[in-house]
């Protein structure tokens, strides 16, 4: 039985889903600091999906862990951003960074998909 005004411990799925964002949030920053070598017009296109996208996962994790009730609304944003960013790093193959980066998205917006119908 928990304590007036305590909350119960965090699901499975639910801690799966803050991991999936912060490592997706991680991944995004290292990419940006590449894309930043990289220079150009075209990363800067990348850079806004990588930022977007950095901001959202870590927003999203911190309203899982507070159990916001705004959380799963929070998590369907974050699926959108992070397909976004996934798309928007494929678009140079070849960057095995950018390859990392766009795994860490789609895995982490399967994860924020499957949490919008999750009671937090």
């Amino acid at each position: 039985m928990t304590q007036p005004g305590t909350m119960t411990a965090m699901s499975k799925q639910m801690q799966d889903c803050v991991e999936a964002c912060m490592s997706c949030h991680t991944v995004c920053e290292e990419a940006m600091s590449s894309c930043m070598q990289m220079g150009g017009q075209a990363q800067m296109q990348i850079m806004r999906a990588l930022m977007d996208c950095s901001e959202t996962t870590r927003m999203c994790a911190d309203m899982m862990m507070r159990r916001s009730p705004m959380a799963a609304e929070m998590c369907a944003m974050c699926a959108k951003a992070c397909d976004m960013c996934a798309e928007a790093c494929m678009s140079l193959p070849e960057d095995k960074m950018m390859q990392r980066c766009a795994e860490a998205c789609r895995r982490c917006a399967e994860m924020c998909r499957a949490m919008t119908g999750a009671r937090m």
